[in-house]
């Protein structure tokens, strides 16, 4: 491109020259040498224009070549560009790659890593259920029996009772014969060893998916049959204290049947069979307070809601029936009819007596449960069937009577109940229950009178009441001490016909022998109510029978794997007192109004628990 200007500029140059040696036409007068010269000039300058002019055609093509040369280092450049790009984005594409790869690298060594731990954690899963069911298979929680879980219950027990008045018993206690004074076992104790309450059985469990089956059953051998002695082999029976099944819904519905613990027994869960709160007492008649029986019956249940929020339980029972006494002092009317021994061919004892009741007992209960407490509210129905003579007459103590006649007679009876359990930290237990109604008093731990008779030969059942307060502490894993206090009561209730008082508690009569001590005969005192004959008389029944008792446990060993070792001691201390009436015959100075009898005795026991 310089050149081509440099060619342009020489061809201006060229041209002023021409310019300048062409002369004027008034500067010179000799015509032929101008010619001359300038036709030769002009050749020079032509000549000088035809090689300008192929220098121009040089330099075009020069350019053109140019030209294409640098269309052709374009295209190159643009090649080399494209190449470069595609370069850079190959390598991109590498770079890209390079980083997938790593991170396909880095992954594939994290998976591996965790692989390694999954491997190493399987492993130790391996070795754990290994360990896990080789444990299971030497100490197993339970036996298997195709769909059915078996877990056996039991404890072997050496127990032993001394009494500061005897009541010439086992270690259970009968509360209500405890001694008066004037009885000789008033004046000697006793001490008995046992392992009668020994215990065997087993709890059954299947679950269906529908439907959840269970059957518990338990046995001890607090029994007596009719050769069972203390002489030499101690042979007591073997006893059925429960044995029954339970089927329950999904949704929580439950029908439980067979011998178990009576629906006023406090339970410590919902309504349910084998959750009861007894005391902790070695003996086998528990408190004086305590609710409870244990006896054939039917109970259906149902659970709504759970404990955090409160968890509500319905119940009803029906109940084996049994009019357990009638409590009578006095001359009453005596024609009348309610039970009888029991037939050998019946199955049924024939040194007891069987009530022949018209429906079973009927209770209702409802239960709330929450994670530290537990109460529960209920009520209870008792019919009192009597077949009897009518009275026609009265003479003295003497009644007439229409035998031509038999008539039946149904009283109702019942009453209340509650109880409250909590536990405001885990090393204290608070509980109270209580019972109040009339026909009530076989449900109290006593056995007081259910009924009494009437003026007109008929039974009435008897107003009743009875509750024990429970105190449990737990001061350490392995040791319990408790406290409990119950009682009892009786009201009293007594008719008149002509001159005779009579009923339960009848003010007529005769305590004069309360206190007075009994002629020994040999193998024992006369007989009669508390030791005394008829003619030496102890007449007043039970009004008020009162237990305090406190003690402890110390379990040295409680393993789930070994099972538990527990030594327990109990101190009670009753009273029982009767209600007052006269004091005729030989009384005795400063008599009490109403007598008492009083007892102190001491339980030991040791107790070993399968696990």
């Amino acid at each position: 491109m310089k050149r081509l200007v440099k060619v342009a500029v020489a061809l201006t140059l060229s041209s002023a020259a021409m310019a300048q040696t062409v002369p004027a036409k008034h500067s010179t007068k000799k015509k032929a040498p101008a010619t001359k010269t300038t036709a030769a000039q002009i050749d020079t300058l032509e000549e000088q224009l035809k090689r300008q002019q192929e220098e121009l055609d040089t330099l075009k093509e020069q350019l053109a070549t140019r030209d294409q040369q640098i269309s052709a280092e374009k295209n190159n450049a643009a090649v080399a560009q494209q190449t470069a790009a595609d370069a850079s984005a190959k390598a991109d594409a590498a770079a890209s790659s390079s980083s997938a790869a790593q991170q396909k690298a880095d992954t594939l060594e994290t998976t591996v890593n965790d692989l390694k731990t999954s491997n190493q954690g399987l492993q130790e899963t391996v070795v754990a259920n290994q360990a896990k069911l080789s444990e299971e298979l030497d100490n197993p929680l339970s036996l298997k029996y195709k769909g059915l879980r078996i877990t056996p219950i039991g404890f072997f027990a050496f127990e032993g009772v001394w009494r500061q008045r005897s009541v010439n018993s086992d270690i259970n206690t009968p509360f209500n014969t405890i001694p008066l004074p004037g009885a000789n076992e008033g004046h000697v104790s006793e001490l008995n060893f046992s392992g009668r309450q020994s215990r065997i059985g087993g709890l059954f469990e299947a679950n269906t998916g529908k439907l959840k089956l269970t059957g518990f059953l338990e046995a001890d051998f607090l029994s007596s049959g009719t050769t069972s002695n203390d002489n030499q082999s101690n042979s007591y029976t073997l006893r059925q204290r429960q044995f029954w099944g339970k089927v329950e819904t999904t949704n929580r519905l439950a029908l439980t049947g067979g011998q178990m613990w009576s629906l006023v027994t406090e339970t410590g869960v919902s309504t349910d069979a084998h959750t009861e709160k007894l005391p902790a007492t070695i003996d086998p008649q528990y408190m004086v307070g305590f609710s409870w029986t244990r006896q054939p019956s039917l109970r259906l249940q149902k659970q709504f809601g759970d404990v955090k929020t409160g968890m509500l339980t319905t119940a009803v029972a029906v109940e084996q029936a049994q009019t357990l006494n009638v409590g009578v002092t006095g001359t009453a009317p005596n024609a009348y009819f309610f039970q009888g021994a029991g037939v050998g061919g019946g199955l049924y004892n024939a040194s007891a007596n069987y009530s022949n009741n018209v429906a079973p007992d009927v209770i209702v209960k409802a239960t709330l449960d929450y994670r530290h407490a537990h109460f529960e509210a209920g009520g209870l129905a008792r019919f009192f069937r009597t077949v009897y003579n009518p009275i026609t007459g009265v003479t003295g103590s003497t009644y007439t009577y229409d035998t031509s006649k038999q008539l039946k007679d149904t009283k109702t009876g019942g009453g209340a109940f509650v109880s409250a359990r909590v536990s405001p930290s885990k090393f204290v237990t608070l509980a109270w229950q209580g019972m109040a109604g009339t026909g009530i008093a076989r449900y109290g731990s006593s056995t007081l009178a259910d009924v009494t008779v009437k003026s007109d030969g008929t039974l009435e059942p008897i107003r009743h009441y009875h509750g024990l307060f429970s105190l449990e502490t737990h001061p350490t894993k392995k040791w319990d001490v408790f406290a409990y206090y119950g009682g009892e009561y009786d009201q009293r209730t007594q008719y008149q016909v002509g001159s005779n008082i009579f009923g339960y508690g009848s003010r007529n009569a005769n305590n004069a022998y309360c206190y007075q001590v009994a002629p020994l005969q040999g193998t024992g005192a006369a007989g009669g109510t508390d030791g005394f004959s008829s003619s030496t008389p102890c007449q007043g029944l039970t009004r008020y029978i009162q237990e305090g008792m406190f003690g402890f446990a110390y379990r040295p060993i409680d393993s789930p794997k070994y099972g538990r070792l527990q030594y327990s001691v109990t101190y009670q201390y009753l009273q029982r007192n009767l209600w007052s009436g006269t004091v005729t015959g030989s009384p005795v100075a400063n008599m009490p109004t109403g007598p008492r009898a009083e007892d102190s005795m001491i339980h030991v026991g040791m107790r070993y628990y399968i696990p």
